[in-house]
């Protein structure tokens, strides 16, 4: 059996965005939590995230290396999942963060030995976001080789996450949004306030690319047609 692509983008759906944030109100929000993705891997280096469940989990808020996730919970909630969606496998795991901690590799080692076909995959999912910007943070475990002669370790490599609705789901969200304000404030403050959201986002995009072109003009990434006639065409749109 071929050896399966390394896992090079993560698809995170809607419905994950809201268990999430869900789970982590329910919890006071004062703590970081975690549960298992579901999803499937859909080739050419895609991870697809589409269904979640919560786990119980503690830690020692002074030491990190000290703590608990129920797998026995993990277990029983899986094979009740794939009652009702054989389909949808583990594929991972996500904590709300918002950075990487320190137990995170022994809590990947864990979930590791539920996924079947790849190496789990974590997304950092910020419940309460501070900046502009997906919510969304996707890592995968690799080895890491010392030039000391030391044993081989595990670190975290970043890789690139979005956002993606089937057709169903992005109705659901329509509605979810259609009537929700916030009343505290009136009609204008929030057309402001949504303009500077949006102005913020255009700028860190921008910011984005200008870091892509100088490293290309630099030699320190080749040249890519399809990339530049993509920003060809986001420029003529400005």
């Amino acid at each position: 059996m071929a050896t399966p692509q390394p896992i090079q983008r993560v698809v995170v759906h809607p419905i994950v965005l809201l268990s999430v944030v869900d789970h982590y109100h329910r919890l006071g929000g004062n703590k970081r939590t975690i549960g298992v993705l579901l999803g499937s891997y859909r080739g050419n280096g895609l991870l697809d995230v589409c269904n979640s469940f919560a786990v119980p989990f503690e830690e020692d808020a002074k030491d990190p290396s000290i703590w608990f996730l129920d797998h026995d919970y993990l277990e029983n909630m899986f094979q009740m999942f794939k009652k009702v969606t054989a389909k949808e496998k583990i594929v991972g795991w996500y904590h709300t963060g918002p950075k990487l901690c320190s137990n995170d590799i022994d809590i990947n080692k864990l979930v590791n030995k539920y996924c079947y076909t790849h190496n789990s995959a974590l997304v950092i999912i910020e419940a309460q976001p501070s900046g502009v910007g997906l919510p969304t943070d996707a890592y995968v475990a690799v080895e890491e080789v010392h030039d000391d002669g030391s044993p081989v370790s595990l670190a975290f490599s970043h890789v690139a996450s979005e956002m993606g609705a089937e057709e169903a789901e992005e109705v659901g969200v329509e509605h979810l949004l259609r009537d929700i304000k916030d009343t505290s404030v009136g009609t204008l403050s929030q057309v402001i306030s949504s303009q500077l959201l949006a102005l913020k986002g255009l700028q860190k995009s921008l910011a984005t690319i200008r870091s892509y072109l100088v490293k290309v003009v630099g030699g320190e990434r080749p040249v890519n047609f399809a990339i530049l006639n993509n920003l060809q065409d986001i420029f003529n749109l400005l």
